[in-house]
């Protein structure tokens, strides 16, 4: 059976879904990772809800069926169903792993509460992070096991004299592909130009959209 693990490898590797205008059930995961991925002219749910669930709610969608497993209403209707949130629906890049040394000094950080770390924990396994010159680097272990990168770059440090950006974000995100070993993929926020032009000048290439479904944190009582 095709999991979603096959389906992101094949995509690393040039291959996509066939662009039939069609969307793949796949189960979830983990208990943590559902979703949903759209590719040129293919959508992938993955979730352990009904199949069969999911097919009439995208048949239900009143909009183009190209565009019904991205649309407010079907993603709306998968979070009730599911008992889950969402954030924003983000461009997925991916992008193969570098020879050499890192372009920039790099100093591990080990601190468990570190607030990049701390956050990095709730969404990925076997995080690391790095700090660089006013950036963190983190990777982990994301959906589907694969290898995830995300960078925050302090905006007073990553420019140089008379506000000139120094490109840190597209440093620190080289440095990534040179720590990696294999495939390296990363989630930004379409409206984040910034971000996407310096992945994009890293090398990572775009090969779809991405919305994740997180559970709720528990409420606790107040004392």
């Amino acid at each position: 059976m095709e999991t979603l693990r096959d389906v992101l490898d094949a995509a690393a590797a040039g291959a996509f879904p066939v662009a039939d205008g069609g969307t793949t059930v796949l189960p979830q995961p983990s208990p943590r990772d559902a979703g949903v991925m759209a590719f040129t002219g293919h959508a992938v749910v993955f979730t352990d809800e009904d199949p069969a669930w999911v097919r009439e709610a995208l048949r239900g969608t009143d909009c183009d069926p190209l565009a019904a497993a991205m649309n407010p209403r079907f993603l709306t209707a998968l979070m009730d169903r599911t008992g889950r949130r969402a954030e924003t629906v983000d461009a997925v890049l991916v992008a193969g792993p570098l020879p050499g040394e890192p372009p920039l000094a790099l100093r591990e950080v080990t601190d468990p509460d570190h607030p990049r770390i701390a956050y990095a924990h709730t969404r990925r396994d076997e995080v690391r992070a790095w700090t660089a010159g006013g950036g963190v680097l983190t990777l982990g272990r994301g959906v589907a096991g694969r290898l995830e990168v995300s960078v925050e770059v302090d905006e007073g440090c990553a420019r140089g004299p008379a506000g000139r950006h120094r490109g840190l974000g597209r440093l620190l995100v080289t440095a990534a592909r040179q720590l990696a070993g294999e495939p390296l993929w990363a989630q930004v926020a379409p409206g984040n130009a910034r971000s996407m032009r310096a992945f994009q000048a890293a090398g990572y290439r775009p090969v779809g959209a991405e919305l994740l479904l997180q559970r709720k944190m528990p409420v606790c009582p107040s004392e």
